[in-house]
């Protein structure tokens, strides 16, 4: 009986242990030489085993202790540029490498199907199309990186392209930005075993391998996903811009340090006046947020002028907490309730 109990505890913990691991390796769903003539198995070994293994281990090893350990992989690429190169690199390899064996099949659904059939030949005007778009984008692409077919924050799609290890999703995309569903690696590791320099002929060969019903599946997934909007409000530049003076005054405040809003009661108040003027993301461009906005500028004004008549300390606190809740509005109206 102790024998039993002790088992069940070891069970209960390991399940604990696996539960608290945020980022792990994806299980292949076939071999390594299951691809083949079109992947060989040594550089799925080699690909899966070693490359991704070792972006998994290098994020582990830079989250381990921080605050970041416990987030999410795709909320850690929102902000990849800003989280350094460490993360960007590692967490854009873990997240795109663990699409990439996802949407590769011994036996794939070789033509897209329903929605996401609807959505290309709309788009691009046919599969054929599609193909020769991303082949193109994957052959333009100097040294590594990728090519993607990716859903907008608009829900429609579309096709780009990124150096090394980045995505779609990432701030480090510009304004190509969205939730990837399809990836393709051109990194030399991905097909030199077997293609050599010969890129092109390794790109004619893998979508003898893509499962388009894996495809299929990533889209319908993409349009109900929160993180579209999370991704659109990202791009609203003007509104960052705001949040970083924001945060980067309130709260010192919080901790008894009103010089920072002090001195940059000016600057708030121009990121306000920028965030008024700036033409919102399609889906954030209503009358409430407009009314919000309008009311962040004239907080931003009232402020400024206390600060700059040397008002009691207890007002600018005060008015700097109302501006900041005022400013949670505008966030809370940017949410995927509204």
């Amino acid at each position: 009986m102790k024998t039993y109990f002790m088992l069940i505890a070891a069970f209960l913990l390991s399940g604990q242990t696996i539960m608290a691991q945020v980022h792990a390796m994806p299980s292949l769903k076939y071999s390594y030489s299951a691809l083949e003539p079109y992947i060989d198995a040594q550089t799925m070994e080699i690909h899966y085993s070693k490359h991704h293994q070792a972006y998994l281990n290098n994020l582990t090893k830079a989250l381990a202790g921080t605050k970041a350990e416990k987030i999410a992989l795709e909320d850690l690429l929102i902000a990849a540029e800003k989280r350094g190169a460490v993360i960007r690199n590692n967490g854009g390899g873990h997240y795109n490498h663990s699409l990439f064996w996802e949407i590769l099949s011994p036996e794939p659904s070789k033509v897209p199907q329903g929605q996401l059939a609807v959505a290309i030949n709309k788009t691009f005007t046919s599969l054929d199309s599609l193909k020769k778009l991303m082949n193109n984008g994957a052959m333009t692409r100097f040294g590594s990186g990728w090519v993607w077919l990716y859903v907008k924050p608009d829900k429609s799609l579309a096709v780009s392209s990124t150096a090394n290890q980045d995505n779609p999703i990432m701030d480090a995309a510009g304004k190509e930005r969205g939730i990837p569903i399809l990836g393709i690696d051109v990194w030399e590791h991905a097909y030199y075993l077997k293609y050599q320099n010969k890129r092109a002929d390794y790109l004619g060969a893998i979508w003898n391998v893509l499962d388009w019903k894996a495809v299929g599946a990533n889209y319908e997934k993409a349009l109900k996903d929160p993180l579209l909007k999370v991704i659109e409000k990202d791009t609203w530049q003007e509104l960052k811009d705001f949040h970083m003076v924001m945060g980067q005054t309130f709260h010192p405040m919080e901790e008894g340090n009103l010089k920072p809003i002090k001195e940059r009661s000016a600057e708030m108040l121009a990121k306000a006046q920028l965030l008024a003027s700036s033409t919102p993301p399609v889906s954030f461009s209503s009358d409430a947020i407009r009314k919000a906005v309008a009311d962040l500028v004239s907080g931003a004004a009232n402020l400024d002028k206390l600060v700059k008549k040397k008002a009691k300390d207890e007002k600018i606190i005060a008015d700097l907490t109302k501006l900041h809740d005022t400013f949670h509005v505008i966030q809370g109206l940017c949410s995927d309730d509204h």
